[in-house]
């Protein structure tokens, strides 16, 4: 077995407000080459162990390190040409255009106060291909919308070339086509050798992506392994409170979540994900007809089969 790219050795690390430990006596190596997704609830802590794993917060004890050296052992170029982050959002004070925010993402490269060289200009309209924005390189960022930049941010960090590619939900802005563009990009991305490590709300995304998975609660890991070990209904229902089968179907794996008045399930296909919400109210004896609709069109697309619970759920 490769030795870990990444390893959080005992990491323990609180902010100044809060009285208990964000992480606690943590401990996680990633393997070079794998796409591990970390997956949990709002605050168990995802978004502190990417900021820790930037070197951007440092642990108030134990080690991290990178290549079996301590983190604060590199330089901050450095750490620039080795990890690259997309962040859930960020602020954007000047009228960049999206090829000048994108050549930002060169800046670990160049000397001190050098200007970009041809190079670095084919480096980042390449980046801006790659998630669908050149058509718009000379469109201020500021006119995006939420998703479009949110791909810009990716282009980002693809243009920096990272070895550790770091993404803090990164499709949270995203609707289902830029979504399975970026399955494609990531897979593509682990193709060529890069170790990507992402913070996900969504099951969905994890198993359409990952091949590692890390479930938080409570800056504690409470599951971690290949994808097929953990993604499992046990640990899932386990990690959200909430009782969920995960099926598979020809290959494809399918997740049914059940909450009172709502039944939500994903199916996960080679090339997408695709999610449908639906709520269902049902007659003692009788479905209604927007239930039977619901239902028959579930059906259709086989969203039942080998789900083990009933079709219809009462709304409280």
């Amino acid at each position: 077995m490769p030795e870990a790219l990444l390893q959080f050795e005992q990491i323990q690390f609180g902010y100044p407000q809060t009285i208990q430990p964000v992480l606690r006596d943590f401990q996680l190596e990633i393997a070079p080459g794998t796409v591990t997704a970390i997956l949990g609830p709002n605050g168990a802590g995802k978004t502190t162990l990417l900021h820790l794993a930037l070197g951007w917060l440092k642990p108030q004890a134990g080690q991290i390190q990178l290549e079996q050296r301590p983190l604060n052992g590199y330089s901050r170029r450095s750490l620039g040409q080795w990890i690259g982050l997309v962040p859930q959002s960020e602020h954007i004070s000047f009228e960049y255009s999206l090829l000048e925010f994108v050549l930002l993402g060169r800046a670990p490269y160049l000397p001190t106060l050098a200007m970009p060289e041809k190079v670095d200009y084919e480096i980042a309209l390449d980046a801006l291909r790659q998630v669908g924005m050149a058509e718009l390189q000379q469109r201020s960022i500021l006119s995006l919308s939420g998703g479009e930049r949110q791909l810009v941010l990716i282009a980002r960090a693809l243009a920096q070339q990272p070895r550790l590619l770091l993404l803090d939900e990164p499709t949270s802005h995203l609707d289902l086509g830029n979504k399975g563009r970026l399955v494609h990009l990531l897979r593509d991305l682990q193709g060529r050798g890069v170790t990507i490590l992402f913070t996900t709300h969504e099951p969905d995304v994890a198993s359409a992506l990952a091949t590692h998975l890390v479930l938080m609660q409570k800056g504690r890991i409470l599951k971690t392994g290949s994808l097929a070990e953990v993604f499992t209904n046990q640990n899932l229902t386990q990690l959200y409170q909430l009782p969920v089968d995960v099926v598979d179907i020809s290959g494809a794996r399918w997740l049914c979540g059940y909450k009172t008045g709502r039944f939500h399930f994903s199916c996960l296909l080679p090339e997408t994900v695709i999610s449908w919400f639906s709520r269902v109210s049902v007659a003692p004896e009788k479905p209604s007809t927007a239930a039977h609709w619901s239902s028959r069109r579930a059906l259709q697309a086989g969203m039942w089969r080998g789900c083990s619970r009933p079709a219809y759920s009462k709304t409280a």
